[in-house]
């Protein structure tokens, strides 16, 4: 395979020559620039991508860590992409499976200059293990954290959980059956704490309904609305976890006859397609301003700017499920 120095020697000029010809830069006369075009077109020459990362110290290479794929983590992905490539970024993508091991896959990357940054959405290894190798390189978190050696895009869900609440509320729902997403989350706990204060404010009957964790796809949702259907004191709203959770709720008891909102109110948490295709109530959760954010705040670590986030809010969407 021909390199950089054969072309320079079959061209009669230096390996300088041949870099400014490969790069177009720095002046090199036209007779030189064609001479030393037609010899790399003659032996196929194609550069050695790596050893010009190495070279520059850049690979324009950012890896995504996530344990599976949902609508939002689709369209984070989506938008994060887009962003990156007008860039002149590209993403590796590293789908873990919740396997610590495929983590360190993407972290050891990032060590070895064979990555510029990590966006890591959703993590398998502890915050501790992931921190430790963010001096190597950048690395975004989607997840909440507060940790100032690994920034986050995060947004507390205290207040839009809230809101959600008190839509219900204001629709007359007073047995609200709340479903939570990863128990392991913060955002949960924020979701629980939320749910807690609300009961305290209107002063509502806790009823002894089952605690729901962990419930993030349609299965889930098809699942409770098997538990909703044998229960004799049923909730009368319930606020799911997402709009996968909410999806397989509304369409589950749709099909066994009952009538959504009149029999049940369900909500849902994100906005995304599956909300609109079945007019779910939600909560508008702007995932693709997070992307931008995750993005801008790595372009400011490499270049030592301080350009401006995007701002980021909750709004209720007010569809015909409530």
């Amino acid at each position: 395979m021909a390199n950089i120095h054969d072309i320079a020697r079959l061209a009669g000029v230096s390996t300088a020559t041949v870099s400014r010809v490969i790069n177009n830069r720095g002046y090199v006369s036209d007779l030189t620039k064609q001479r030393v075009l037609g010899i790399i077109q003659e032996l196929d020459y194609v550069p050695n991508a790596n050893a010009i990362s190495l070279k520059k110290g850049k690979t324009r290479q950012i890896g995504i860590i996530t344990v599976s794929f949902s609508p939002i983590i689709i369209n984070f992905v989506r938008a994060f992409t887009l962003i990156a490539e007008k860039n002149g970024f590209n993403i590796t993508l590293f789908i873990t499976n919740e396997d610590a091991e495929k983590e360190l896959v993407a972290l050891e990357m990032l060590k070895r200059k064979q990555l510029d940054a990590i966006v890591c959405m959703i993590r398998s290894n502890d915050w501790n293990v992931i921190e430790s190798y963010a001096r190597y390189g950048p690395i975004v978190t989607w997840q909440r954290l507060q940790n100032e050696n690994l920034p986050s895009v995060f947004m507390d869900q205290f207040h839009a959980y809230w809101t959600g609440l008190e839509h219900l509320h204001s629709k007359g729902y007073r047995k609200i059956l709340n479903i939570y997403p990863m128990s392991k989350g913060l955002n949960t706990k924020e979701r629980i704490r939320a749910h807690t204060e609300f009961i305290k404010k209107h002063n509502i009957m806790s009823y002894p309904f089952p605690h729901f964790e962990d419930k993030t796809v349609v299965r889930d949702g098809e699942e409770i609305a098997e538990w909703w259907v044998l229960q004799e004191n049923r909730p009368d709203a319930i606020f799911c976890a997402n709009d996968e959770v909410a999806a397989g709720l509304v369409t589950a008891l749709r099909r066994l006859g009952f009538s959504i909102p009149g029999d049940l109110g369900i909500m849902g948490f994100d906005n995304t397609e599956v909300a609109h295709l079945l007019d779910l109530t939600t909560i508008d959760y702007p995932v693709v301003q997070q992307a931008e954010n995750a993005f801008l705040i790595l372009q400011n670590g490499w270049n030592n700017t301080s350009n401006k986030l995007n701002p980021l809010s909750y709004k209720l969407v007010e569809r015909r499920s409530t």
